[in-house]
Order: structure tokens, then C-alpha cells, then sequence
């Protein structure tokens, strides 16, 4: 059974294993990695792992442009198969092109239901913090995102062009979403 695990530095090796199926350097969405991160090394990974647990943290103020963020990991028997990001709200970027969520599973992970479960236990994350509805957004050329958007009760608002390319923009009402 898939839980959403804060991440911690005890899932190092379970950690590289998943980025090594996406392949490095390949963006993770939902991870909150940057670019420019280094997560070889375990005190590497311990300063990235201590960044994503700032960012959640509502008494740090948030860096510049950012928000604060949730970050879990979805784990099942001691593995990493993805990651899902709840920002806490929206500034002007978040608005336009990137929602309140962020989520992806490797690709060795995929087509089992997994981030459809993930997106519906971060609803319970959302409501915890206030949050009654939901932006969740993706590229107008992945299926599988809007159909996983779709099934957990995903409205489309519009689809724009952002600085991401062509984007989908779906509201989810939490109030009329069943909570765990």
C-alpha cells in the first residue's frame, strides 16, 4: 500500500534509485529538486532534504518568488516511486501557468493509479491548511496528467499560453471532493 512520506535522509538510496529511473539531470515535477541541486553525497541530499522541510515550515518566511510548500514522497515497501508538491498559495506565476500542485511518479511506477491516490491524499494537505480550492495545472499535451486532474473532480477553467507552453488550468472545489 503507497503512503506519502515526509522526506528524510533515510530514503537517500531508495531516492537515487528513483532519479536514476528518470534519468539524471530529467526534471522530476513534484519533487521540489532544483536544477542546480547535488543529492549524490548524503550530506548533499541532508541540505536539500533541510531546504524542502523549510519550505513547509510557515514560521520561515519563504525565499523570494517562492511560496511555502508541502513535499511528500509516495513510498511503498522502502521505495520512492514519486513525489507530490502542495504550494500554500498562489502568487502571480503560480496563478497563471503553475497551481497549487505539483506531482509526477517514475516512470517505472506509472500507469498503477499512483498519482491519481496521490493528488486525492494531498487534498486532505490542502484542507488542513485552509485551502478550499484547488489550482492544478498541466501541458496541454499530457494525457495522462489531465485524465488523472479529471478523475479527482478537476473543472477546466481555460487552456492558455504561459511560460510553461500551452497550459491547463483546472479548479478542484474541496468542499464537494470526499475527504479521506
Amino acid at each position: 500500500m503507497p503512503e506519502l512520506t515526509v522526506p528524510t535522509t533515510d530514503l537517500h538510496a531508495a531516492w537515487l534509485e528513483s532519479r536514476d529511473d528518470w534519468g539524471r539531470g530529467v526534471q522530476q515535477d513534484g519533487s521540489g529538486l532544483r536544477p542546480d541541486d547535488e543529492v549524490d553525497r548524503a550530506e548533499d541530499f541532508a541540505a536539500c532534504i533541510d531546504r524542502l522541510l523549510r519550505e513547509e515550515d510557515v514560521s520561515v518566511p519563504p525565499a523570494e518568488g517562492r511560496v511555502h510548500c508541502t513535499t511528500r514522497w509516495i513510498t511503498e515497501d522502502g521505495a520512492v516511486l514519486g513525489s507530490i508538491s502542495l504550494r500554500h498559495e498562489l502568487n502571480d506565476f503560480l496563478l497563471r501557468a503553475g497551481g497549487h500542485l505539483g506531482y509526477g511518479v517514475r516512470p517505472s511506477a506509472r500507469r498503477r493509479g499512483l498519482a491519481r491516490w496521490a493528488v486525492r491524499e494531498a487534498f486532505d494537505l490542502a484542507r488542513d491548511l485552509g485551502i478550499d480550492r484547488l489550482l492544478i495545472t498541466c501541458d496541454d499535451t499530457n494525457v495522462a496528467s489531465q485524465a488523472v486532474i479529471e478523475g479527482a473532480g478537476g473543472v477546466l477553467e481555460d487552456i492558455r499560453e504561459t511560460e510553461l507552453g500551452t497550459t491547463r488550468r483546472y479548479w478542484v472545489d474541496l468542499a464537494s471532493t470526499s475527504a479521506r
